[in-house]
């Protein structure tokens, strides 16, 4: 079986990638492994929103998502962000599908909290049957927007949406790509990271209201069969990786 590789890229990480990035994709497909990129837009949606005069707001990294401003995140994700990586991994030389633009649901899921957060939503499952078969011939690119059962789309954290898309999906590597070289705690790059001491870190607020989530989710994935979990800004680099027991010693 083909080995899994689920990267996802936030926002303004998508509008940067190098041409390392490529290049590590190349030699991942020459392989034969597997590579489902899950993309956010969060900078581009607040750019929109702020033009459009709606509030932005976050609730411990979550967006509110109030039904407009729940047709800017379609917009931005589905018009802008997607097309996008499209077109430059088609320009790199591979190929790439743009899932979300195909008809097929993908993720779906149901209201996390909708008097909190409003049209925002949580994993509930992914139809991995057609990921999968998308995933053999093409390098696969979705937005995490859910559906619900009334047919309704969600937003969904884009880290949360990964995280849960690669437990889905048993990926053997789940990488987070962010701006930023790792999980960094006054200006250093932490190496090593268990869920103890990010705990610990979340208590003495030395790390950030935005790398919370990120986190949250990446242990989620460790402790449901991701083998292999890593927050960097290029491929090629350590960045940090995540394990869920306290080293002894």
């Amino acid at each position: 079986m083909s080995q899994t590789i689920v990267i996802k890229i936030g926002g303004h990480a998508a509008t940067e990638l190098s041409p390392a990035f490529f290049s590590q994709l190349h030699v991942w497909h020459a392989a034969g492994k597997q590579i489902l990129i899950v993309h956010g837009g969060g900078p581009q949606i607040s750019s929109w929103s702020k033009k459009l005069g709606l509030t932005v707001k976050k609730i411990n990294g979550i967006r509110v998502t109030d039904p407009e401003t729940l047709k800017v995140t379609q917009a931005v994700l589905l018009g802008l962000v997607q097309p996008m990586l499209c077109q430059k991994v088609t320009a790199a030389g591979l190929s790439a599908l743009g899932l979300n633009a195909t008809g097929q649901p993908v993720i779906y899921g149901d209201y996390l909290n909708q008097k909190l957060f409003g049209e925002v939503g949580q994993l509930t499952k992914i139809n991995c049957d057609y990921i999968s078969a998308v995933l053999k011939h093409h390098i696969g690119i979705v937005a995490p927007l859910a559906v619900d059962p009334e047919g309704h789309e969600l937003n969904v954290n884009g880290d949360v949406a990964a995280a849960g898309i690669a437990r889905r999906l048993n990926a053997d590597e789940f990488i987070l790509l962010t701006d930023v070289p790792g999980v960094m705690v006054k200006d250093h790059v932490l190496s090593r990271l268990s869920k103890q001491k990010a705990a610990k870190m979340f208590e003495r607020k030395l790390i950030t209201e935005g790398m919370q989530p990120k986190l949250q989710a990446a242990f989620d994935a460790l402790q449901n069969g991701v083998k292999r979990v890593t927050i960097t800004n290029e491929l090629q680099n350590a960045g940090t990786k995540l394990f869920n027991q306290q080293l002894v010693g």
